[in-house]
């Protein structure tokens, strides 16, 4: 059993690491002060004068960065570092975002670059470092980020030169923690963990790097699987090629209880996985890790954890902060976002237009909070921006896939990057092709085709309707009615599903695919502040929690929908119809809102 001290170790470690699901102490953060300058696509780094300074993570449009500027097409960064790596070492260096494009250089010798803004890369430096005169090396970073490219996937940053509408701030070049790490050439690459069934079946994957030919028999991969300092389990495989698979039952009545291991909103049970490359004999590298037992399915109208039917109580999340845009502005603040959410009384939160930081994800895992997570979204309909797209979900899946608390995957969110969808049969042959690659890479979750609107497919339909009279909203999502409203209704001025109106709607009711109110709600407590008059308005904090009541309790367990998304959870810029103001504050007491939110959800 593992002592107090190593337990809380572990927990510390894996909730402040960049990479919480395949994490090594030692890891070093460059975030912090850098110089700065701007460039032109193309240039040498040597030739830039850096007369500016910025602090990292945050980008240069933000006031947290230290510069605010308005736009920034073309950032420069430099900054040195040290590292001498001990011999049979390899020095990586990670970005956990730079958008959107992104080249590298250390020492003056370029490493490699990345193409896609909301997902992270890594470049092996170890052989650049030889070109430094000591252990302290230059590092260069240049960024590219078009705002008029509208094929580039930017979720809701503005391509305008002003936030409007629904439009925020842009975020161009790093926004993300950049950091270093030293490992074995010899190392655990990657790992991933997926339940299979309510019985505690596990299947795990773990990739190995710099395996040499013909190691057959001299090297072996251990996992060691832990509740609450209790061994579940331990496997020990010989590892005859780069992967090493396998399946493992967790739970037993001798040690634990299948029940009581399993991950649910109300109890969120990690299971704590340590991992073990074994060379001739010696340990040549391990790692931490953690995974969930949960299943998720869309069935006879409902989604089910573990089988059980769910109600599903979600709030949009935009994830912007005032002074530092979409980058959180610690990680104190990440873990209080996620507090914030499960405080309201959410079940749940639909991460909107942008990817999730890692270690929210983390606290949305120990807080049990079931997370829907959007592709950013292009604005044309393109081979590049599909493309580009596709990139982002193939790589957002392998980013994400240990987290329990993810449960959808959702590539278009309404028209957004397909606005001919409802009539241009390749449009909504992207949908198809998108939402059948998310289940082609993770079939244990929920994949949306388009969400909110023009339904074409999907594990669960989404509808976006935003009317503010409880009793109107009550008669269209009523269980005998929903067909009908699938068929006919237009909220937002827009079909709800593609096809043949009657038969679909029919076909969908019949098939039992869940649907769930995606976007609703949205008020405003009136202010001073000048705000998109979009939404529906209050002029009290008492009126705000009376209408939260009101339309919550319109679409509730007794109604046909699977669950709702409330829009949304704070005010950002412009688009003030958030339950916090941008500082996070609730705009009424907040077990008054938390009642509103729970109390008609209780069947």
């Amino acid at each position: 059993m593992r002592s107090t001290a190593d337990a809380d170790d572990r927990a510390s470690l894996l909730r402040s690491h960049p990479r919480p699901t395949l994490a090594r102490p030692g890891w070093a953060s460059l975030d912090g002060d850098w110089e700065f300058t701007t460039g032109a696509p193309g240039d040498n780094p040597a030739d830039l004068t850096f007369d500016q300074s910025i602090v990292v993570p945050f980008p240069p449009e933000s006031a947290a960065s230290g510069l605010g500027v308005d736009t920034c097409e073309e950032p420069r960064y430099r900054r040195t570092f040290t590292a001498d790596p001990a011999p049979g070492h390899r020095v990586l260096l990670h970005f956990e975002g730079v958008d959107h494009d992104a080249r590298v250089w250390v020492n003056g010798h370029l490493v490699g670059g990345h193409a896609g803004g909301y997902t992270p890369f890594a470049l092996d430096v170890t052989d650049a470092l030889g070109h430094g005169e000591s252990d302290t090396h230059t590092l260069v970073v240049a960024a590219s980020d078009d705002a008029r490219d509208l094929e580039l996937p930017r979720g809701k940053q503005a391509w305008t030169a002003d936030p409007e509408v629904i439009w925020y701030r842009r975020s161009s070049g790093i926004w993300r923690s950049v950091w270093l790490e030293e490992v074995p050439a010899l190392r655990i690459a990657s790992v991933a963990w997926t339940p299979l069934d309510t019985d505690g079946t596990l299947a795990g994957s773990i990739a190995l790097a710099g395996l040499p030919r013909g190691a057959s028999g001299r090297h072996s991969v251990e996992a060691t699987f832990t509740h609450d300092g209790v061994l579940l389990a331990r496997i020990t495989l010989q590892a005859t090629g780069p992967k090493v698979e396998f399946q493992v039952r967790l739970g037993d009545a001798r040690t634990v209880p299948i029940e009581r291991l399993l991950w649910t909103p109300e109890h969120p049970r990690l299971i704590d996985v340590d991992v073990k490359l074994v060379s001739d004999g010696a340990v040549a590298d391990e790692v931490a890790s953690y995974t969930g037992l949960r299943t998720v399915r869309a069935v006879r109208g409902a989604v089910r954890i573990n089988e059980r039917p769910t109600f599903l109580r979600l709030v949009l999340e935009q994830a912007y902060w005032p002074d530092s845009q979409f980058t959180a502005p610690s990680l104190e603040a990440l873990r209080a976002e996620a507090q914030l959410i499960a405080d309201l009384g959410f079940n749940g939160l639909r991460m909107h237009q942008v990817s999730a930081d890692p270690r929210f994800l983390r606290a949305c895992d120990e807080l049990g909070l079931l997370v829907w997570a959007d592709l950013p979204a292009a604005q044309l309909f393109t081979p590049a921006a599909l493309e580009r797209t596709t990139a982002n979900l193939t790589e957002l899946v392998a980013r994400d896939r240990n987290h329990p608390s993810l449960i959808a995957w959702v590539p278009f969110n309404e028209s957004w990057g397909i606005p001919r969808v409802a009539r241009e049969l390749r449009q909504q042959n992207a949908v198809v092709a998108l939402q059948a690659l998310a289940k082609a890479l993770d079939p244990t979750r929920l994949a949306l085709g388009n969400d909110g609107w023009e339904h074409v497919t999907g594990d669960v339909i989404g509808v976006h309707d935003y009317s503010h009279e409880p009793a109107k909203l009550k008669r269209r999502y009523l269980p005998g009615v929903i067909a009908a409203t699938l068929a006919w209704r237009r909220p937002g001025a827009r079909r709800l599903v593609v096809g043949a109106p009657r038969r679909l709607g029919r076909t969908l009711a019949l098939e039992g695919t869940p649907v769930v109110l995606s976007e609703f709600g949205g008020v405003s407590l009136d202010s001073d502040q000048a705000a998109w008059r979009g939404y529906g308005r209050v002029r009290s904090a008492s009126a705000l929690v009376e209408r939260v009541s009101a339309l919550v309790d319109a679409v509730g367990p007794d109604s046909g929908l699977a669950g709702w998304c409330w829009t949304q959870l704070t005010d950002t810029l412009q688009e003030q119809n958030g339950l916090t103001w941008p500082d996070r504050t609730p705009k009424a007491p907040i077990a008054d809102l938390r009642a509103a939110i729970t109390e008609s959800a209780q069947a």
